[in-house]
């Protein structure tokens, strides 16, 4: 079924070395696993109901929901630092602490 070329042109396509012994060993194992598929291809599978993707269940995933953004612009006027349209939040990390470098995004050193 599966010749020593095959063998070899599988390993160097998979990127592995493979000693003689575990060339042979492998051999027996493909063939094997060769010949259960034969097997398969015997079965009538015409009496099996027909499956896509493997199972039975059925997607819950929600569907898209309007979002009322009246109420949002409500919510977001309450909000105590704004910049242009973006809110502003207490830094997470400071520059002491080492966490971010001391120059801003967008600033160059050469400045």
């Amino acid at each position: 079924m599966i010749s020593k070329k095959d063998l070899e042109n599988l390993a160097e396509l998979a990127r592995i070395e493979l000693k003689e012994s575990q060339e042979n060993k492998l051999l027996k194992d493909l063939e094997s696993i060769l010949k259960y598929f034969e097997e398969l291809k015997e079965v009538d599978a015409s009496v099996a109901a027909s499956m896509i993707g493997g199972t039975f269940l059925e997607n819950i995933c929600r569907s898209d929901e309007y979002l009322n953004w009246a109420k949002l612009d409500g919510i977001l006027s309450q909000f105590p630092k704004k910049e242009n349209s973006f809110l502003r939040v207490p830094p997470v990390f400071s520059a002491e602490s080492g966490s971010l470098p001391v120059r801003q995004a967008g600033v160059s050193d050469e400045e």
